[in-house]
């Protein structure tokens, strides 16, 4: 029988991180289920309500133009738009997207309502920052964790935390978030490959390293640029990311201009032409919740450098997925990098094998969205 469910997440389409494609790729495979949420406006030009893919997406939005005020407002207040909306047409569920400000408001509509209350953890930010930020609402946040009828993470580690914050309901399930394997294994042309590569502005002898991430402290960019300063000139670093960070990291870079290239912000859809552009992967987090980036940069062929930090261990095993580097040890990336630009043909072959029987066998959409429909069904 299905089910309607109300989710609760901070953000939406077209603001897109991991959390936002899980929630997309999921919801689009389970047809039979009738889907609305309740998200913050973060953007005063997107509409009120709108439907996308299967949800009924309903913004809230704040009398002052802030992102920031908005999701205070989703905290807070959103619980009582959910309340309107399950008067109107009752829910089955209520569902939480990490948390976050959509867990106080989820947590509200709980206790109002009665209704099963799922959470899912997808938190990729350190757990002591997280705390740190909601040091004053201490007890509530713990709520969120404490009054949850079923808690989903996408990795044994973030699992661990929901635990330990006191979760003590009924169903509890590690289901991780999952890849587009066609969109990541997609074939390209030679000529395709090699423009790509042409535009980053690297010398054509250069081995060139890539990360996609949030430019933040957690991702470790900082780390891998110190290393580059240890490496042969060939070995060229492509960033892909924004955030809070990007100007300290120029900064940084200013003596390696010519072999480090920032290319800001890059859509999904971009990503695999450049990892086929590129000859490694890297991304020495200090944490992680899962990793979708190393998932990824596996399905595309490439060698995957990372830390056995957060949620990592559940799929990085070193000689057979990818390489280990210690995090913050720059001597210790230099020499990853070095030991994955010297892998022979056969023997990254052999890790890209290894990593797509992995992503198949756990990390695909249609294996994640039929786990979440049964644990829909059985809350």
């Amino acid at each position: 029988m299905s089910k309607r469910i109300l989710i609760y997440s901070t953000a939406y389409y077209p603001f897109v991180g991991g959390a936002e494609i899980a929630i997309k790729e999921i919801t689009d495979r389970l047809e039979d289920f009738e889907f609305v949420m309740i998200t913050a406006q973060l953007d005063s030009k997107l509409s009120k309500v709108e439907k996308i893919g299967n949800i009924e997406v309903h913004r809230i939005s704040c009398f002052l133009p802030s992102s920031k005020l908005a999701k205070f407002k989703l905290a807070f207040k959103g619980h009582k738009l959910g309340l309107k909306l399950h008067k109107e047409k009752p829910f089955d569920i209520v569902w939480s997207m990490m948390a976050s400000y959509s867990g106080f408001a989820a947590l509200k509509f709980k206790l109002k309502s009665n209704l099963k209350y799922l959470l899912t953890l997808q938190e990729g930010d350190p757990i002591e920052e997280i705390l740190e930020k909601v040091r004053f609402r201490k007890k509530t946040f713990s709520n969120i964790f404490k009054k949850a009828d079923g808690l989903q993470s996408i990795s044994n580690y973030l699992h661990a935390w929901g635990n330990k914050m006191g979760f003590k309901g009924s169903q509890s399930e590690v289901i991780p978030n999952g890849v587009d394997i066609s969109k990541f294994t997609k074939k390209y042309s030679k000529e395709e490959i090699q423009s790509k590569r042409n535009s980053f502005g690297f010398p054509d002898n250069s081995k060139i390293v890539v990360t996609a991430s949030r430019l933040v402290k957690k991702n470790g960019v900082a780390d891998v640029i110190r290393a580059l300063d240890k490496l042969p000139e060939e070995y060229c670093f492509l960033i892909c990311g924004d955030g809070e960070l990007e100007n300290e990291l120029k900064s940084l870079s200013k003596d390696l201009k010519k072999r480090v290239k920032f290319l800001g912000f890059v859509s999904h859809d971009e990503l695999p032409l450049i990892y086929k552009a590129a000859d490694i992967f890297i991304r020495p987090s200090l944490t992680e919740g899962l990793g979708n980036s190393f998932l990824e940069a596996m399905a595309s062929g490439l060698p995957t450098i990372g830390t056995l930090v957060g949620g990592i261990p559940d799929f990085l095993e070193d000689g057979k997925t990818g390489i280990v580097c210690q995090p913050g040890d720059i001597d210790s990336i230099v020499k990853a990098i070095t030991r994955a630009s010297k892998l022979s043909d056969d023997e990254k072959k052999e890790l890209h094998s290894n990593s797509m029987k992995l992503v198949n066998e756990t990390f695909n959409w249609d294996s994640v969205a039929n786990r979440m429909e049964h644990l829909f069904k059985i809350l």
